[in-house]
């Protein structure tokens, strides 16, 4: 526990609120931001702060390059006439580019450049749905009038990925990914006196360092919806439980989930309190569809449900492909059934 002058803070008297106490931009790639959440009952700041700092750094998602193809290099320690660094050197500098992708599927970069030339992020041919935060950031340097061309594979998914050496081949040079665009997350928690003078209340300051593709305020809300989701199953055992009217759920036979069909009509709880909290992104759709649903104003999967199959292929411009995305998306990852 730390102690904090709380007379430059106002603490409300009801439920607990949040809020952003301050924000700045350190740098392209270096957001920060301090929150407040108050007032909580003891013990209740803790949780929050435990499973709010590891859904940032480990469930909010981000783009990296994870593979590079060089033409006519064989191994990761060679060097190119007329190149400073070395191709390991290139592939350490790629990886550390901070990119921001609207897209879940993996995407094909390019570098083609001729030199003399210092080759950076802006000299990279990015899809329209990816963008480079910091179009300074240094690749490679070229010393002579020579051609360099890189092939460039770019993904989005969270956490940490190592690679295996031993899939260098045919010069694809796979890198170690770093997805989480979270730098860093420090909470500390404070006591304090309620308004009646009886009961001590708890405040929960978070500070959060980005690095610019995301902004923190924009990761907390991932990481809560991130949080949530992890949480729905169990909803849904419960209420699976209370529809089997005495029947035992612990059968061999039995699922350990039940989770809900549209199709024998959602009931209200699940509708407006676990799948409001589930936004579209967590379909990881193509780009067509998934900008498709954002036009009409498709934001949550409860959004989704309003609309029925036969709603969706009269929709105009939007595509039967589409659809089937849509369908399989929802049957895959929430077992429901769209009629």
């Amino acid at each position: 526990m730390n102690d904090l002058d709380l007379s430059l803070i106002p603490l409300p008297a009801g439920s607990a609120y949040w809020r952003c106490l301050e924000s700045k931009v350190e740098s392209e790639r270096l957001y920060y931001s301090r929150f407040i959440l108050s007032p909580l009952k003891i013990g209740q700041a803790n949780t929050i702060g435990m499973v709010m700092r590891r859904a940032l750094l480990g469930e909010v998602k981000g783009t990296c390059i994870t593979c590079a193809k060089f033409k006519d290099i064989t191994h990761e320690y060679s060097t190119i006439d007329g190149i400073q660094e070395s191709v390991h050197d290139i592939l350490i500098n790629s990886k550390e580019i901070v990119l921001k992708s609207e897209s879940s599927e993996t995407q094909k970069a390019f570098i083609s450049i001729v030199g003399p030339e210092r080759v950076t992020a802006r000299n990279i041919e990015l899809p329209t749905c990816v963008e480079a935060i910091d179009p300074m950031q240094h690749i490679a340097t070229i010393t002579k009038k020579i051609n360099l061309n890189i092939e460039l594979e770019i993904e989005k998914d969270r956490g940490y990925r190592r690679q295996n050496i031993m899939e260098y081949q045919d010069g694809n040079f796979p890198t170690d990914a770093v997805f989480m665009p979270i730098r860093n997350v420090n909470y500390s928690i404070h006591c304090f006196e309620s308004h009646d003078k009886r009961i001590m209340k708890e405040m929960l300051l978070s500070e959060i360092w980005s690095n610019g593709s995301i902004t923190p305020e924009e990761a907390i809300y991932e990481a809560s919806r991130s949080s949530i989701n992890l949480f729905l199953p169990f909803l849904h055992a419960e209420k699976g439980k209370q529809d089997s009217e005495g029947e035992d759920i612990h059968e061999s036979n039995a699922p350990h989930f039940v989770y809900p069909s549209v199709s024998i009509a959602v009931d209200q709880m699940a509708k407006k309190v676990t799948f409001k909290h589930i936004f579209i992104e967590q379909l990881e759709l193509p780009p067509k569809a998934y900008n498709f649903l954002k036009k009409i104003n498709v934001h949550t999967i409860s959004d989704l449900l309003d609309y029925s199959q036969d709603d969706s292929m009269k929709m105009k411009n939007f595509e039967k492909k589409s659809v089937e995305q849509i369908l399989e998306a929802l049957q895959k990852r929430f077992g429901i059934c769209l009629r």
